[in-house]
């Protein structure tokens, strides 16, 4: 009998649908024996390092929740090594990982329309040790720095009452842009690639999946070996920010090929970065890379 492990937080702010939508549908099925992956409010290292202990090959694990809980769940895979295979279901805010493989509910990931495919994350290292692995996208910089509004309680317990999820999410990151685009200097100078960037610089981004902020349209890179996008940007200028989000919507994120990228800083510097949703501030680094990783994961995707 097949192992199917659901993987959520029940302090998320859709925890209630996922109970009804997921934990409680996932008893009623015939043919696997069912276990649950509650993500603790810990490290989100020991998360993934608690979730890979326990896989075993043939398991199907779904995240059910939003992209942070999908970093993990992909982590906790890969980190496994074992023949898993990976679904996941949209109870986040943006949900790109979802988006990406546009899989919405039990039904998806069971029926008859299911199929797995190798999908291949990005890896990032930070002054030369492995960090972690990101599925649709990595930020560095203002972007980054601006997603971590979502992880304060208080933003946590609007959304949690908001039944207009989406539009209190970008006001908020609205209101927190205007206030805060001209007060430090996000980006500290760096070499990309072995070339001095632009020092008005304020973002770098890696574009792996098939969305970012549920608005922005990616591309397939992700069932490419070697091969995704990036940008490096003033965003902290409207004009500019307001040129990349028109073409984003409306076609696809711009974005050069690339096949790994290096960004060295000129100073050992302070940098926040963002995988998905989740933040972390490096203290004292010189060096950031992003690439493409060595395994893949099995997803199922319709």
């Amino acid at each position: 009998m097949r192992r199917l492990i659901v993987v959520y937080n029940p302090r998320s702010s859709r925890y209630a649908d996922v109970r009804r939508d997921v934990l409680d549908r996932v008893k009623e099925l015939n043919g696997y024996m069912v276990g649950k992956f509650e993500v603790k409010k810990v490290d989100i290292e020991e998360n993934i390092a608690d979730l890979s202990r326990i896989l075993k090959d043939g398991d199907l694990v779904i995240s059910a929740g939003g992209d942070a809980t999908g970093v993990i769940a992909a982590n906790g895979v890969l980190k496994s090594g074992k023949d898993v295979t990976l679904a996941v279901l949209p109870y986040g805010n943006f949900n790109d990982f979802a988006c990406t493989l546009r899989t919405k509910t039990i039904d998806d990931v069971l029926g008859k329309k299911a199929k797995e495919v190798k999908y291949y994350p990005l890896e990032i290292f930070v002054d030369g040790e492995f960090f972690r692995y990101a599925t649709c996208y990595v930020t560095i910089g203002m972007m980054a720095e601006a997603v971590y509004i979502y992880d304060q309680p208080e933003m946590r317990r609007r959304l949690k009452k908001s039944f207009g999820r989406n539009i209190t999410s970008y006001t908020v990151l609205m209101k927190w842009y205007f206030k805060n685009r001209h007060k430090k200097k996000f980006l500290p100078e760096f070499y990309l690639n072995g070339q001095r960037q632009d020092k008005r610089a304020s973002d770098y981004v890696a574009m792996n999946g098939g969305a970012m902020a549920r608005v922005m349209r990616g591309r397939i890179d992700y069932l490419d070996k070697k091969i995704f996008r990036r940008e490096v940007g003033r965003l902290t200028s409207f004009w500019e920010l307001f040129k990349i989000m028109y073409k984003s919507i409306l076609v696809r994120i711009p974005g050069k090929e690339t096949t790994g990228d290096i960004l060295e800083f000129v100073q050992h510097s302070t940098v926040e970065l963002q995988a998905e949703g989740e933040h972390k501030k490096f203290e004292n680094i010189s060096k950031i890379e992003v690439k493409k990783g060595k395994r893949c994961l099995k997803v199922i995707t319709i």
